[in-house]
C-alpha cells in the first residue's frame, strides 16, 4: 500500500470516529435560551405540535461511546489505520503461519509414519483413510466431488477405468506430478463430413448403432488420423492418457453430439500437480484414499 492510500484510509477511519462523537455531543447540547424547567421546547407547529426535550437513555450514550473508545483501543494495537500494524504486530499472515506450524509440529509425524507404508496395505488403514478422506475433501472435491464420483470433464475415481493407469504408483505421480492431457481439434482438417464420419465409426466401437456406410469411411480417416494415440481397436494408450474409446465411460459424454464436438474443438484437460501444495507425505495418503475408492468397486 502506498503511502497516499495510507493516509488516505487512516483519514477516513480516524474523521469517522470523530464525528461520530462530535454528531452525539452536538444533538445532546444545551441550549440556554430554552426552556430548562420544562420538557417541552419553544417549538410548535400548526397550533399544537409541540416538541418534547426528550434525550437519549444515559445507557444508550454510554454504550455508543463505549464503542467509539473500543475502536480507538482497536486500531491502536491491531492494523486497520492504513500500513499502521498495531501495537501488538498481528496480521493475518502470521497468524496462519504460527496455525500451519503448530499443525505441522503434530501431524507431519504421523504423516511421516504412514508414508512409508506401502499404498495397498494403508489403503486398508481406516485411521489413515480417514485423513486421507479429509486431504482430499478439502483439496480435490471441487473437480471431483465429495465422494470422487466427478462429473463431465473429471474423471470418476471410484471405478476401475483409468487415463494414465491405476496402478498405485501411478495414481500417486498423477497427484504429485499432476498431467495434461491434448486431443486437437480435428474440425478445421476433416471439415463438417469428416467429421461425421469418425464418429459413426467411434460410436461403431461401442456396438451401437451408426451409420455403416459413413462409418467405414470414417474408419479410414480414423486410422490415418487417431490410430497413432488412440490404437487401431480404439482401446487408447494409458502412456498418453489416450482414452479408451470402446467401453462405456466417457469424459466429455457419449452422444453422438459429443463425439462429434469433441472431435471438432478437441479437448484440453488439466490436472494440476499437488507436490507444492500437500508434500509428498499428504499426497502419499490421497493416493492411498483413491486407491481405496476404486478398491470399494
Amino acid at each position: 500500500m502506498t503511502t497516499f492510500w495510507s493516509i488516505y484510509i487512516s483519514v477516513i477511519t480516524i474523521g469517522t470516529l470523530a464525528g461520530c462523537f462530535w454528531l452525539v455531543r452536538y444533538t445532546m447540547r444545551v441550549n440556554p435560551n430554552e426552556q430548562l424547567g420544562e420538557k417541552e421546547l419553544n417549538h410548535k407547529w400548526d397550533g399544537d405540535l409541540v416538541e418534547y426535550n426528550n434525550p437519549l437513555p444515559k445507557w444508550w450514550l454510554n454504550l455508543f461511546y463505549g464503542t467509539i473508545v473500543f475502536a480507538a483501543i482497536y486500531l491502536t494495537l491491531y492494523p486497520g489505520l492504513g500500513t499502521w500494524e498495531g501495537l501488538f504486530g498481528w496480521t493475518s499472515h502470521k497468524q496462519y503461519e504460527q496455525e500451519v506450524e503448530k499443525a505441522a509440529a503434530k501431524y507431519d509425524p504421523l504423516y511421516a509414519k504412514y508414508a512409508q507404508v506401502p499404498l495397498t496395505e494403508l489403503a486398508k488403514n481406516e485411521d489413515a483413510m480417514k485423513i486421507g478422506q479429509s486431504l482430499f475433501g478439502n483439496n480435490c472435491a471441487q473437480c471431483h466431488g465429495s465422494f470422487g464420483l466427478g462429473n463431465k470433464g473429471f474423471p470418476n475415481l471410484t471405478d476401475n477405468d483409468w487415463l494414465w493407469g491405476g496402478k498405485p504408483e501411478t495414481i500417486e505421480q498423477t497427484i504429485l506430478q499432476g498431467r495434461n492431457a491434448a486431443m486437437p481439434a480435428w474440425g478445421p482438417t476433416l471439415g463438417e463430413d469428416g467429421v461425421k464420419a469418425v464418429a459413426e465409426y467411434v460410436l461403431s466401437f461401442t456396438g451401437r448403432e451408426s451409420d455403416k456406410a459413413l462409418a467405414e469411411k470414417g474408419k479410414q480417416t480414423f486410422n490415418t488420423m487417431c490410430i497413432g494415440c488412440h490404437g487401431a481397436d480404439g482401446k487408447g494408450n494409458q502412456m498418453l492418457g489416450a482414452a479408451n474409446l470402446t467401453d462405456d465411460v466417457w469424459l466429455y459424454g457419449s452422444s453422438k453430439e459429443d463425439i462429434i464436438e469433441t472431435i471438432t474443438h478437441g479437448r484440453n484437460g488439466k490436472m494440476p500437480g499437488w507436490e507444492k501444495v500437500l508434500g509428498k507425505d499428504k499426497a502419499h495418503l490421497v493416493a492411498a484414499y483413491v486407491l481405496s475408492l476404486s478398491q470399494d468397486q
